[in-house]
C-alpha cells in the first residue's frame, strides 16, 4: 500500500465546465507551496504524492492553501480484489482502539462485481471477525473506515482534516486591499483571498505624525495574509501633505470624510495601475461615523471601481474572533497609530452631505496632491521569507 494525500474540493465541485480552469490554479498554487510533489487530479478528487516522510509539514502548508474543502490521509493499493482490501484494512487497523465502528463505501467504478451495500457488509464483518471487543454503531460510532473503490485503485481511509475551503488565490483576479493596521482590514483581506483574490494593498503613512513602528506594523500584517497569497504587493503612499491640508482648511466635522475621499480616489488610481478590479476594505457597518450607510455612499462616490466590504455586517466581536485564528489580532492591537486615528475630531460627521464634500474640497489643491502622492510613492514586495524593497515609478 501507498500512502498519499488526496484532496476534496468542495465549492469548486459546482463549477462544472469552468472547474478544470479552478483546478489549474489550484494545482499551481500547490506547487508553489510544495516542492518535490507528484500531483494528478480528476472532477472529484486531487491526488498528492509527497517524496517526503513529513506529511504533518505537507499537510500544514496544505491548510493554508485557499479551493481545499478537506485534506485526507489515504491509503492506495492498485490490487481491488477483495481479499486484498480486507487483509489490507485489518492491518492498517490492527494497532488503533475503538469499541464501535462502521464502514463507509464509495463505489465509483460501476462495475465492481459488489455494490456498496454488499462492500458494508462483508467488510463490517470481516473487521468484527478479526478484531476483539467491538460492535458496529452506524450513528455515533468511535471509528470510521472510509474505503473508495475507483477504476483503478482503492483508497483506504479513516479521518479529514478542514481545508480553507472557498476558491483559490488568483482565480477571480486581483484587488487592492486597503492595509490600515487595525483589526479590520487584514480579515478583510483574508475574506478576499477565501474567494479568490489576488491581493495586493495600499497603506497610507503619514510622517512624523505616523511612526515607523506602524509601518513595521502593517508590513508584518501583510506578511501574515501573505502566507495564504504566495506574497503581497505593498503600495506605500505619503499621506502627510494632503492630511495637513486637510486639517488647515476643512471643517473639523468632515475630517474623516474627506480623508477618505482622498484615500478612495488615490487607491482607486493605484488599483488600475497594477491592473486590480477592486478595492477591499475593512468597514462595518456603524462601527465608527465614517461607516455609516450615508458615509460610505457619500465617499465611495469619487470612484468608479467596485469597493468590496467583505467584513461590512459582522460584528466587532466576530472581526476579532476571526483575526485571532489567522494570527493577525496581536499585531494589529500594537499601539501605533496610523492616518486613520489621528487628526480625529470630537464629533465626526455621520450624514455627511456631499454637496458640501464638493465645496470644502475646493479650498485645497487635492489633485495636484494626489498626483504628487502616487508619483512618489513606494512599494514592496512581501512573501514568507523576506521583504524586497524597490521604488515603483509610474
Amino acid at each position: 500500500m501507498q500512502k498519499i494525500i488526496f484532496l476534496k474540493y468542495g465549492e469548486l465541485s459546482t463549477k462544472k465546465d469552468n472547474r478544470n480552469f479552478f483546478l489549474k490554479i489550484l494545482n499551481d498554487n500547490i506547487k508553489f507551496v510544495l516542492n518535490d510533489v507528484n500531483i494528478y487530479y480528476d472532477y472529484g478528487r486531487m491526488f498528492i504524492e509527497p517524496n517526503i516522510d513529513n506529511f504533518d509539514l505537507v499537510i500544514a502548508k496544505l491548510k493554508k492553501i485557499f479551493g481545499i474543502h478537506e485534506i485526507v490521509v489515504a491509503y492506495k493499493t492498485i490490487d481491488r480484489d477483495l481479499d486484498n482490501i480486507k487483509n489490507s484494512i485489518i492491518e492498517l487497523i490492527k494497532d488503533k482502539g475503538f469499541k464501535t465502528f462502521k464502514v463507509e463505501v464509495k463505489r465509483s467504478d460501476k462495475n465492481y462485481p459488489y455494490d456498496g451495500m454488499e462492500l458494508r457488509k462483508i467488510l463490517g464483518s470481516y473487521i468484527l471477525e478479526n478484531k476483539d471487543n467491538i460492535q458496529v454503531d452506524v450513528n455515533n460510532p468511535e471509528f470510521i473506515l472510509n474505503v473508495e473503490i475507483r477504476l483503478k485503485e482503492v483508497l483506504i481511509y479513516f479521518t479529514s482534516i478542514k481545508g480553507l475551503g472557498g476558491y483559490p488565490v488568483s482565480s477571480l483576479g486581483k484587488g487592492l486591499l486597503m492595509l490600515s493596521g487595525g483589526i479590520d482590514s487584514p480579515v478583510a483581506g483574508f475574506l478576499a483571498m477565501k474567494r479568490g483574490i489576488k491581493l495586493e494593498a495600499i497603506y497610507f503613512e503619514s510622517p512624523p505624525h505616523t511612526s515607523e513602528n506602524a509601518l513595521n506594523k502593517v508590513k508584518k500584517l501583510a506578511k501574515k495574509l501573505a502566507v495564504y497569497n504566495h506574497n503581497i504587493k505593498l503600495h506605500i503612499i505619503n499621506f502627510t501633505e494632503i492630511q495637513e491640508e486637510i486639517y488647515k482648511n476643512i471643517p473639523h466635522e468632515y475630517l474623516i470624510t474627506i480623508m477618505r475621499r482622498m484615500m478612495y480616489r488615490i487607491s482607486a488610481i493605484v488599483a488600475y495601475n497594477n491592473n486590480a478590479k477592486a478595492i477591499i476594505n475593512g468597514e462595518s457597518v456603524g462601527q465608527v461615523a465614517s461607516q455609516t450607510l450615508t458615509s460610505m455612499g457619500v465617499i465611495n462616490e469619487v470612484v468608479k471601481i467596485p469597493v468590496l466590504r467583505p467584513v461590512c455586517c459582522y460584528d466587532k466581536l466576530e472581526i476579532i474572533d476571526l483575526a485571532k485564528k489567522i494570527d493577525t489580532y496581536e499585531t494589529s492591537i500594537m499601539p501605533y497609530e496610523d492616518c486613520c486615528t489621528i487628526f480625529v475630531p470630537d464629533h465626526p460627521v455621520i450624514n455627511p452631505s456631499k454637496e458640501k464634500c464638493l465645496e470644502y474640497e475646493q479650498l485645497i489643491p487635492f489633485e495636484n496632491m494626489i498626483y504628487t502622492a502616487i508619483k512618489n510613492k513606494k512599494t514592496i514586495t512581501i512573501n514568507n521569507d523576506n521583504i524586497k524593497e524597490f521604488q515603483d515609478l509610474l
